[in-house]
């Protein structure tokens, strides 16, 4: 039973890729990954992914709104927090239906692997294998997770700061206000003061960064 991802409850959701492939490395991808993130967390009739991008309607309306207006019922998951790496990605999800986390990272992972392998004429499995996820169980435990996860481009050297991360949950925490069509959705999870967010991811930053170089001495 302890198994099972229960749902109401929220987890932290990881997935790498095989061999530490780079399976990111575009634009292109980074925007095929965050409307796959948008479309599956999503409950109803809804039609193939690929064959929604095609819709008139997505390039009139725009891929947003268009499928606002086409699921109007609750999403099978909660998108809290998110950042998606070169070689890998994280999730923090709350499950809103029986089987909604596995039924999303699935359909998100392998809609992902066959884009991928199309696009870079490439055969075989893309993931490691099964995604790891471990319940969060307090309040101070989720807000130290979301600062780790959007801290993770800064870790590995990516960027400087994690407003500078193109596909991370962090702006979304930090300036919602400029946020046209926000994916996560923290309300009556988590109690978010921008500014003192902010405050609050950045006084981890070289920390975090350190511990990073030295995990990969170690390992060396």
């Amino acid at each position: 039973m302890k198994n099972i991802i229960e749902t109401n409850n929220t987890y932290h959701v990881l997935n790498k890729s095989i061999a530490g492939y780079e399976i990111f490395n575009s634009e292109e991808d980074y925007l095929r990954i965050i409307r796959a993130m948008r479309f599956f967390s999503l409950d109803g009739s809804l039609p193939k992914f690929s064959q929604f991008l095609n819709f008139k309607k997505v390039e009139r309306v725009g891929f947003e709104n268009a499928l606002e207006e086409r699921s109007k019922e609750e999403p099978i998951v909660d998108i809290i927090a998110y950042c998606i790496m070169p070689t890998h990605f994280h999730f923090v999800l709350k499950q809103n239906k029986d089987q909604g986390i596995s039924e999303f990272v699935g359909n998100l992972s392998n809609s992902y692997s066959r884009y991928f392998n199309s696009r870079y004429s490439r055969r075989g499995p893309l993931w490691q294998g099964r995604f790891k996820r471990v319940k969060v169980d307090s309040d101070e435990q989720l807000r130290h997770l979301t600062r780790y996860l959007h801290l993770n481009p800064v870790s590995a050297g990516l960027v400087k700061d994690p407003s500078e991360w193109r596909c991370s949950s962090y702006c979304e925490f930090v300036e919602p206000e400029i946020i046209d069509n926000p994916i996560c959705n923290y309300e009556g999870v988590l109690d978010i003061n921008p500014e003192k967010y902010k405050e609050f991811v950045l006084s981890r930053a070289d920390y975090q960064r350190d511990l990073e170089v030295i995990k990969k001495r170690v390992l060396e």
